[in-house]
């Protein structure tokens, strides 16, 4: 396929553009920052008209794209003041799904976030594993705009019945070069506590993308995305009777097992993450 992808020049989107490739798709990046090549055109995704310019094909050198995936955000909270943070991600994420759609295309992956599921987690989760199956909790401007996001989402598959939209909710996002920090998190579970001390390695974020991307659809369904361990060397069981005492604990925990459930996405994509910061220290310690 022919597949735009915003934000293309960011952390998670450099791994998406590179798997997408080696899988033979024609990929073009839509970002406001990177560098002149091939495939990049430099868009302001809060601009509508630059959006469906972009997605029609560029200047009409280039064909149309099939399908979008939505990476493009300020990602994060505290980034910058919040109503930047709102007036940037909402409007972006509108203009790129209104665009798409008047373009016909009708697969879409964006990308929302763990946040949504009550990050910081000053309040105790409902339960451990968190999943996808309580009601959103945003605590922070930014968590609040992914999910609005996805309600967005929702209604516009309900207005096109043919359209597909997958919301991955990622964590934190890790490169290899991030893992050497990981054992220094020991000293204190509380350093990580605010995301139940989850991650996601960018290439198998990478992967649940192009698995979204090839969901049988039409409709929307979102998904959290994580590796399938923690960041800390101590038990996720230990971790959760110390930090969140009384929250109820959902099945058997593994030794390490992750407490942002991927079941769901394991389930319906096929999601097979296989990459764990452990072997990387594992290997260079």
């Amino acid at each position: 396929m022919r597949i735009a992808v915003t934000g293309g020049s960011g952390k998670l989107g450099r791994h998406v553009v590179e798997r997408l490739r080696g899988s033979g798709h024609d990929v073009v990046v839509l970002d406001s920052h990177g560098e002149r090549a091939p495939g990049f055109v430099r868009v302001d995704l809060t601009d509508y008209g630059q959006v469906a310019d972009a997605l029609g094909g560029v200047h009409g050198e280039q064909p149309p794209v099939e399908a979008v995936v939505h990476l493009a955000a300020i990602p994060a909270p505290g980034l910058a003041p919040d109503a930047v943070t709102f007036a940037n991600n909402v409007p972006a994420t509108f203009n790129v799904l209104h665009a798409a759609i008047r373009q016909g295309i009708r697969s879409i992956v964006t990308a929302s976030s763990e946040t949504v599921l009550g990050l910081p987690f000053d309040t105790p989760p409902p339960y451990v594993p968190v999943d996808e199956e309580y009601p959103a909790r945003p605590e922070s401007v930014y968590s609040l705009g992914k999910h609005l996001e996805e309600v967005m989402a929702v209604e516009l598959c309900r207005w096109h019945p043919d359209l597909t939209i997958s919301a991955l909710r990622f964590s934190n996002v890790m490169d290899v070069e991030d893992y050497a920090e990981f054992p220094s998190f020991d000293a204190d579970p509380a350093l990580r506590r605010w995301n139940l001390w989850g991650y996601i390695d960018g290439r198998d974020g990478a992967q649940a993308v192009e698995k979204a991307l090839a969901r049988p659809g039409p409709g929307f369904d979102r998904f959290v995305i994580a590796s399938p361990d923690t960041v800390m060397s101590r038990s996720s069981a230990d971790l959760v009777a110390e930090v969140f005492p009384g929250v109820e604990v959902r099945g058997e925990l593994g030794e390490h097992e992750t407490l942002l459930s991927i079941d769901h996405a394991r389930r319906v994509l096929g999601y097979a993450p296989e990459h764990s910061w452990r072997d990387v220290v594992g290997r260079t310690s």
